[in-house]
């Protein structure tokens, strides 16, 4: 499969990360957008809430400059930390961001990992290759969720 820079840059990041225990939802430079770009926090200034998706101004003006941060935009970004979030069983709102129990958890690590590598792969419009449906000749059906 052929893959972009920044993808294989990324995953690599959060491979290190997750196995050398520095891979953590709560502290920015830690997360997986924090590991992402090399444990910067700077990246926390494009929103004005943990978790959202919706760039603040710096965010936009930084988005309306075409500027990228080790390859991905700012929407890019937040896109990545939100997913990583729902995966760890955090809950995203409007207006909070409700954490789970036990997030350094590797189990709930890898569940985090494995939605930010979808995230990766839909935006660089390449398969997940975190599916193994296909191997297994299964199709994968959407579970409908109540809370």
């Amino acid at each position: 499969m052929n893959t972009s820079n920044r993808f294989d840059a990324a995953v690599s990041k959060l491979y290190t990360a997750f196995h050398n225990n520095t891979l953590n939802p709560e502290d920015c430079t830690q997360c997986a957008v924090g590991n992402i770009l090399d444990q910067k926090d700077s990246w926390k200034h494009l929103t004005d809430m943990h978790g959202s998706v919706k760039l603040n101004y710096v965010g936009l003006v930084h988005q309306n400059l075409g500027r990228r941060f080790n390859g991905y935009t700012p929407l890019e970004l937040l896109q990545i930390e939100a997913s990583f979030l729902k995966g760890c069983g955090y809950r995203l709102g409007n207006h909070f961001c409700h954490k789970p129990d036990f997030i350094k958890d590797k189990d709930i690590l890898f569940n985090g990992l494995s939605e930010v590598v979808a995230t990766l792969c839909r935006l660089d419009q390449r398969d997940n290759v975190m599916d193994c449906s296909n191997l297994f000749n299964y199709e994968v059906k959407q579970l409908a969720i109540q809370d």
